[in-house]
């Protein structure tokens, strides 16, 4: 579905150019959820973009559903569904009126369109809602709107940047289960998320970016197993002891992160850490063994610093 080698994406910004992409190679086959992980300013956006056939490609190859974005990107659109992070939707129409008219644009029948329209409000559980105004609706309607009406043109790839950003758990399961029976369905989803659980639950195969490079690959098991240890033991001591105290357990596992409200001790046995650590007379103030999860890996890969 996309094939993408030494990918790369310059913005012109007068004498020095910025590289936002720089050389990546990407495989994404039929009916996977993929997902794209990374800090801000990774380069994810812009790869999306890229991908969206809305962006040029500054270098490298590109192939979307076989085609060149380049040469063919209406062809390449006219397939595509995307779901952008800021829902776009009008909110002078009703629900029902935004589905309408945004599958006219694809040149779909009426009565094809409204068919479609009805099948997808049913699907994102709208029905009732289908007369309502868009400020009307909650955060969570609103999202499942904007998803319904990037499926009205019956997408065989679905572009889904942070789909579930802002909302509540209850609505955030909701879309899981949504874009889920996608998958079944055979749609290949692309996705970016900044929940690491999200990313668990949903992805297949999924890259990690950092400053505009791939630095990880894989399935989301596939990559904790590479890059983290089975468990993790968080110690709690009191404030600001946790540095020097670092030192008395770095031997209990393979790392030891000290953070300034807790130290992160990496194992393959989190209770036998923690027994340990009492036998060595120390006595947090609370203590957590639990699995390694994506989190632990993206911050381990990307670190812990802010990017702006």
């Amino acid at each position: 579905m996309i094939r993408a080698r030494g990918l790369r994406k310059t913005f012109d910004k007068g004498a020095s150019p910025f590289e936002a992409v720089r050389g990546i190679d990407l495989d994404v086959r039929k009916g996977e959820a993929f997902g794209f992980l990374g800090p801000n300013g990774a380069g994810k956006s812009s790869t999306m973009r890229m991908i969206a056939a809305v962006s040029p490609v500054s270098g490298g190859e590109l192939r979307i559903l076989g085609m060149d974005p380049a040469a063919d990107g209406p062809a390449i659109r006219a397939r595509l569904g995307v779901c952008p992070q800021e829902d776009n939707l009008d909110i002078e129409l009703s629900v029902f009126d935004n589905l309408y008219i945004y599958g006219r644009y694809f040149g779909l029948p009426r009565d094809v369109v409204r068919e479609r329209a009805r099948e997808l409000l049913d699907f994102v559980q709208l029905a009732e809602k289908a007369t309502a105004k868009v400020d009307e609706l909650s955060g969570g309607m609103k999202r499942r709107l904007s998803i319904a009406r990037s499926l009205v043109n019956r997408p065989e790839l679905l572009l889904l940047d942070e789909p579930t950003t802002g909302l509540d758990p209850q609505a955030r399961h909701l879309l899981w289960d949504q874009l889920f029976r996608l998958k079944q369905a055979g749609v290949t989803l692309v996705l970016t998320t900044h929940y690491m659980d999200e990313a668990e639950q949903l992805c297949d195969r999924l890259v990690v970016m950092d400053k505009g490079v791939i630095v990880a690959e894989g399935a989301p098991h596939d990559l904790i197993r590479e890059h983290s240890t089975r468990e993790v033991t968080e110690l709690r001591f009191g404030v600001g002891e946790h540095a020097a105290l670092a030192e008395k357990v770095t031997d209990l596992g393979e790392r030891v992160e000290a953070l300034p409200d807790r130290l992160l001790v990496y194992s393959a046995d989190g209770e036998e850490v923690l027994a340990k650590v009492h036998e060595r007379g120390l006595e947090p103030l609370a203590s957590l063994v639990r699995r390694s999860t994506l989190e632990d890996v993206f911050l381990h890969l990307t670190g812990r610093t802010l990017v702006d």
